[in-house]
């Protein structure tokens, strides 16, 4: 035998078949896997859209449900000022309207002594003297006397001081 070995060229086809459909292989599962990355690339795409998406919708839904409760606040408000304007004029009309007195009122208003006033101590002074001439025993004619007429003077003054617009009159 000699030192060299000859190969075969049976044994070399094979080998060379072996290594082509190695090669083949090898290049279809490098085309699968750009193919399967650019896939994954192309499916993270659409879910980043589909995020981007919902984020847009979700702004909207919330800016318009901010409009809405505000919108909601705004027509609570205006209820709220009917009723309170209801309820005021259900006073006013139960109630009298409180006078209210302009600087003019009260620079124009008397002073001194009311007709009320006047009137209490005039009629107390008359009754006092026609309690006395009544009834002569000490003093008790001048008490019941100066209150009657105290009580009239009163009632006759006030009167005039109503009409005189001096005081409110009552409703």
């Amino acid at each position: 035998m000699s030192m060299y070995y000859i190969p075969n060229y049976n044994n070399m086809k094979q080998i060379f078949s072996v290594l082509g459909i190695a090669v083949m292989l090898s290049a279809c599962t490098y085309n699968a896997k750009k193919e399967e990355a650019a896939k994954q690339q192309a499916v993270a795409a659409i879910k980043d859209s589909l995020k981007l998406d919902s984020f847009k919708r979700n702004e909207t839904e919330r800016v318009a449900l901010a409009a809405k409760q505000a919108e909601d606040e705004r027509v609570a408000a205006r209820v709220r000022e009917e009723k309170r304007e209801l309820l005021l004029a259900e006073r006013n009309e139960a109630a009298p309207v409180p006078r209210t007195y302009t600087q003019t009122e009260t620079a124009t208003r008397k002073k001194g002594w009311s007709s009320a006033a006047k009137g209490t101590l005039i009629g107390a002074g008359a009754g006092a003297l026609g309690g006395i001439l009544i009834d002569k025993k000490d003093g008790r004619g001048a008490i019941i006397g100066g209150l009657a007429g105290a009580g009239a003077g009163y009632l006759i003054g006030r009167d005039k001081d109503r009409k005189s617009g001096r005081v409110t009159p009552k409703n």
